[in-house]
């Protein structure tokens, strides 16, 4: 890793980056849903279903859904009959996804506090790895993706699903002005919380590229990827395969 790591637009620590993301989730846990509402328009509800749509979820399979803590990817691949297992490094991210399971009546997931940097499961284990808005907030990407990697069985699917920048002329300059000037405001209204709000949007403007970020899932050793643009970018399916 390098010496200082991105949090939103400053550049800190690694350590530092860990903690003060953690701070960030433990703040909006419990307004998660309204955080993803304000930034995506709502929108992020059909992204989710198309996620899962490509990741093609089957009965009887292994998937992990890291950084999964609040349940919204995970209750979406259950219903296929797969075992999900659901990571995150927050506790009080998990503690609402369970919270959600238990008031919709949703049993058989697995609910582990972990890093995704250094997961504890053993290799070649899962089926499918997934990950949704999650992965920019990771202090050590290419050590994530690279555990990825390692606990993906041999023909195991790598799908992540992440903002990014939209390349349609227009649209994102419209984007920009919204997300910087409104929602953090929205996030002080709803959530009294306008500096977390305004550290998502500023994170999203320091992730990597499209381009950029598809290297890095194959440099951690996966094949066959690719990306699907939405809304020109704004928000993309990276996918990859380990053989």
């Amino acid at each position: 890793m390098t010496e200082t790591v991105s949090f939103g637009y400053a550049d800190v620590a690694p350590e530092e980056k860990t903690a003060r993301v953690g701070g960030v989730f433990t703040s909006v846990a419990r307004s998660y849903d309204l955080m993803n509402d304000a930034m995506s328009g709502g929108m992020h509800r059909l992204w989710k279903d198309r996620f899962v749509r490509r990741v093609k979820p089957r009965a009887g399979e292994q998937i992990l859904d890291m950084a999964g803590g609040t349940g919204d990817i995970a209750f979406r691949l259950a219903k296929s009959g797969a075992a999900v297992t659901v990571a995150d490094i927050n506790p009080a991210m998990l503690e609402v996804g369970v919270d959600r399971a238990q008031q919709r009546g949703i049993d058989g997931l697995v609910w582990t506090e972990a890093n995704a940097e250094t997961l504890l499961f053993p290799n070649r284990f899962f089926d499918a790895y997934t990950i949704a808005f999650g992965i920019r907030n990771v202090t050590d990407i290419p050590a994530a993706l690279r555990e990825a990697h390692r606990v993906l069985k041999r023909g195991g699917r790598f799908f992540c699903l992440e903002f990014s920048t939209t390349l349609w002329p227009g649209f994102a300059q419209v984007y920009d002005a919204y997300s910087h000037r409104i929602v953090p405001k929205v996030g002080k209204l709803l959530a009294h919380d306008e500096d977390s709000y305004r550290y998502l949007i500023e994170s999203i403007r320091r992730f990597p590229d499209m381009p950029t970020f598809e290297r890095m899932i194959a440099d951690a050793g996966f094949v066959n990827t690719h990306v699907e643009p939405m809304l020109g970018g704004l928000v993309a399916i990276h996918s990859g395969w380990k053989i």
